[in-house]
């Protein structure tokens, strides 16, 4: 390993990993992982990122050793070889908030109700019914697992995924000043918020051909609901602009309430009488209702005519596509 990132890694070796678990049983392997991170062999860390994401994030579930790798994540997302800061920062983030909550981010986890949970399924729920199972058990190989299992309970540690997935949680929140750096910017400054949006509007006005996370796959709508809720003061002109920019590329969901809420953002009032002409609207306009005209769905169309209709846009499919097509060419 290279040597300049040995302080990194600094207590690594004195946590008993063998004593804690992830979803294959026993962490011993963990701290190898880890290591190999900041190496500079790039197959190998391509593989230690792979098992750990495999193994103290599976799938969205959280393990013992989760919490206990986060500060050392956490030094090599900051500090740690180039090749290896933004997967482990992405790493940080799936171990903070997994896909579950994903719908939750952009306006907030409700903490207070996940700790609530949590504290229904902590330890001291669990350590009366392991040991009152122990006392029934006679089957010798039944007593050392339940024996097993009495003993890391007693220990703190709880089999609920609520329990786990917030110590997590826990773990990274008590490294957010640290990472904070990465921003290079105040964490709640009106800087942060003007370029936050600046980029968000990039995105919102770019082909977007990978896979996000979020929103089903859905960037655009991700975007959207970002924008929403950025804090009072933030520049309205600018998030409108990005918003404008967002909202027509909206990935269609099967009930067509994506469809109807574009349409309301980018069609707050009806538009003046008989309807302008296509060419007079504006580009975000312009893209939503050439999009719909082009639908294979037409059901998109009929799941938002009432809408249009109070518009005094054309509600149908063949009449948007005369609209949109007549003005196009004219």
């Amino acid at each position: 390993m290279i040597n300049e990132y040995e302080k990194l890694l600094a207590g690594l070796d004195d946590v008993d990993w063998a004593g804690l678990s992830h979803a294959y049983g026993s962490a011993h392997d963990v701290p190898g992982h880890i290591r190999t991170l900041c190496g500079d062999d790039d197959e190998a860390r391509k593989q230690a990122f792979n098992s750990l994401f495999n193994s103290i994030f599976h799938q969205g579930s959280r393990y013992s050793a989760s919490p206990v790798a986060v500060p050392f994540l956490a030094r090599i997302a900051v500090a740690g070889p180039a090749a290896a800061r933004a997967k482990t920062m992405l790493l940080l983030t799936r171990l903070a908030v997994d896909w579950h909550d994903e719908y939750d981010v952009t306006t907030g986890i409700n903490v207070a109700g996940w700790r609530a949970a949590a504290a229904e399924a902590g330890p001291e729920e669990f350590l009366p019914w392991y040991e009152e199972q122990l006392a029934g058990a006679t089957d010798t190989d039944e007593r050392a697992q339940l024996q097993e299992m009495r003993d890391w309970v007693a220990a703190g540690n709880s089999p609920d995924s609520r329990w786990s997935a917030l110590q997590s949680y826990d773990a990274v929140l008590a490294e957010l000043p640290g990472l904070l750096i990465l921003l290079e910017e105040t964490p709640v400054g009106p800087g942060l918020i003007g370029r936050a949006v600046t980029e968000l509007t990039a995105a919102a006005r770019s082909p977007f051909d990978r896979v996000t996370d979020y929103c089903e796959g859905d960037l655009h709508g991700h975007i959207q609901r970002t924008l929403r809720s950025l804090p009072p003061g933030s520049n309205p002109a600018s998030v409108r602009e990005a918003l404008e920019a967002c909202l027509p590329r909206i990935v269609w969901d099967s009930s067509g309430s994506r469809t109807r809420r574009a349409i309301q953002e980018l069609f707050p009032a009806p538009l003046p009488h008989p309807a302008p002409r296509f060419a007079d609207l504006t580009a975000a306009q312009q893209q939503l209702l050439g999009d719909l005209a082009g639908h294979l769905h037409t059901w998109l169309i009929r799941s938002s005519a009432d809408r249009l209709r109070e518009l005094g846009l054309p509600h149908t499919q063949e009449a948007l596509q005369s609209y949109v097509g007549t003005h196009r060419t004219a």
